[in-house]
């Protein structure tokens, strides 16, 4: 705790670290771009309405953004933590649009399955495919003998062909997630155990959060 004299200071010395962070961020985004396109190859996906072709996911855009949400075969519901991450994504996708920017996600799932689940947690804007009867997820890593894989995926369409321009997993995710970086600027942050704090601050392990899917909150 401290007198309201010193916050002005205080905050006035963060801006400094964070002004370091956001230009390096800029300096990454810039290596990003740079990075090599790869086509990724005819596959057929099973969509709400039949069959899709990858490149129709571009829905008559340039640009493609892929979620990986992780959604095995056997299961009856998706990953708790890539439903967070739906939650924590654009919710109004007019905003991509009008960047020339399309949004998809990708499960292995059975279409079936996955359109149960999309009802239930009422995402009836995403256009969520399968990827059930295609090699699509094998191919590209987002299913192994360990299991399913989270992430997202970034595409160029060029010339009718669709290319991977960049991917990101495990902790390389949190960037696109608002609700994660609100929580972050919190005074106790997320509240877990491998963060530095101050001594008492409440933690928990990684993996005991309170993260649900948003129906499973109490209240």
């Amino acid at each position: 705790m401290a007198p309201r004299s010193r916050t002005p200071c205080a905050l006035a010395e963060q801006v400094v670290r964070e002004k370091e962070l956001t230009r390096f961020a800029d300096r990454v985004s810039a290596t990003r771009r740079r990075l090599p396109m790869t086509p990724v190859g005819d596959y057929t996906l099973d969509g709400p309405a039949g069959p899709l072709a990858f490149v129709d996911l571009f829905q008559g855009v340039e640009r493609l953004v892929v979620q990986h949400f992780m959604f095995a075969p056997d299961w009856d519901a998706g990953c708790p933590s890539c439903s967070y991450a739906v939650d924590s994504s654009p919710r109004h996708l007019s905003h991509l649009r009008a960047e020339g920017i399309a949004h998809a996600v990708i499960s292995h799932a059975p279409i079936g399955t996955i359109a149960a689940y999309q009802r239930r947690m009422g995402w009836d804007d995403l256009l969520w495919v399968s990827s059930a009867n295609s090699p699509f997820n094998r191919d590209w890593g987002w299913t192994s003998d360990d299991g399913e894989v989270p992430g997202f995926s970034f595409y160029l369409l060029a010339d009718g062909v669709g290319y991977l321009t960049y991917s990101t997993t495990g902790r390389g995710v949190e960037p696109v997630l608002s609700t994660v970086n609100l929580v972050d600027r919190t005074v106790y942050g997320r509240c877990e155990d491998w963060e530095d704090s101050p001594d008492g601050w409440p933690q928990h392990g990684t993996y005991d959060g309170p993260t649900r899917r948003h129906d499973e909150y109490d209240g």
